[in-house]
C-alpha cells in the first residue's frame, strides 16, 4: 500500500482497516478478542479505540500466521469452547458470516475440530483453492504458486475465516513447520495437520461475495470504498 503504517491502520473511507474487523466481531456476539500486534505495535494499541472485548497479544518475532496464533497462546489455554480466527486486514468481514460460521459449528458433530468458511470467485488468481475429494469432502488448501492448472480451474477459495476447536488447535500448533520458501509458520497447514491425525475438518461455502475483496493494492482499495460507500 506504499505506506510505513501497519497494514491493519491503513484507513478505508476514512477508518482503519482493524476497526472493521473488531466492529463485525462485536456485531456477531463474539465478546472476547485478542488482537496479535507485532510491527509497530503500540501505534496499533493507540489507534484503535479502546474496547472492553478487546486484548492485545505481541509477536515478538513476525513469524508467519500460525505463529501470530501461538503468540496469544496464554488466552487461548484459559478458553474452552470454540475461536475464531480472522486476519485484522479484512474490511469487508460480515458479522452475518461469523455468527453462521459458529451457528455451522455448533451445530455440527461434536469430533468437528475446524470449520473453514470459503466462497466462489470467478477469477480466484491469486487465492488458495479448496481442495476436497469424489465425494465432495475437504481434503486441503493449495495456494495459488503451488497449484496445477487443473487446480487453478477451481473457483472455491480460502479467505482464511476459521472456527476451531480451541484444544485441538493448541495440540496443532506444535506440529506446524516452516519449511517454505519464507521459513515461516501459517495457520493455513492447521487444518491438513488435523485431518491427517484423524480429525474432522469442513469447508462451507457460506461467505458472502464481497468478503473475497482483499485490500492490497490502490486498486483494491477503490474497489472496496465503493462497495462501502454504496451501502451507506
Amino acid at each position: 500500500m506504499k505506506s510505513e503504517l501497519p497494514k491493519v491502520l491503513f484507513p478505508v473511507c476514512g477508518k482503519p482497516m482493524l476497526e472493521y474487523v473488531l466492529d463485525a466481531l462485536e456485531d456477531a456476539g463474539v465478546d472476547e478478542i485478542v488482537v496479535v500486534v507485532g510491527y509497530r505495535s503500540d501505534l496499533v494499541k493507540e489507534t484503535i479505540k479502546p474496547r472492553a472485548s478487546v486484548k492485545f497479544a505481541e509477536q515478538r518475532e513476525l513469524l508467519g500466521t500460525g505463529h501470530a496464533v501461538a503468540s496469544c497462546r496464554e488466552y487461548l489455554e484459559e478458553f474452552d469452547g470454540p475461536v475464531f480466527i480472522v486476519a485484522g486486514d479484512n474490511p469487508m468481514l460480515q458479522s452475518s458470516s461469523v455468527a453462521r460460521l459458529f451457528e455451522e459449528y455448533e451445530k455440527s458433530d461434536e469430533d468437528v475440530s475446524c470449520i473453514l468458511g470459503t466462497v466462489y470467485k470467478d477469477n480466484p488468481f491469486g487465492m488458495g483453492r479448496i481442495l476436497r475429494d469424489e465425494q465432495g469432502a475437504f481434503i486441503g488448501v493449495v495456494e495459488e504458486k503451488d497449484a496445477t492448472d487443473e487446480q487453478r480451474q477451481i473457483k472455491e477459495i480460502n479467505i482464511s475465516y476459521y472456527v476451531f476447536n480451541t484444544r485441538d488447535l493448541l495440540d496443532s500448533l506444535g506440529s506446524l513447520r516452516a519449511d517454505n520458501a519464507q521459513k515461516e509458520y501459517y495457520i493455513t497447514d492447521v487444518p491438513k495437520i488435523l485431518l491427517d491425525a484423524g480429525k474432522k475438518i469442513l469447508a462451507l461455502p457460506v461467505l458472502k461475495d464481497v468478503e473475497s475483496l482483499g485490500v492490497n493494492t490502490q486498486d483494491d482499495l477503490a474497489t472496496v470504498e465503493a462497495v462501502l460507500n454504496a451501502r451507506d
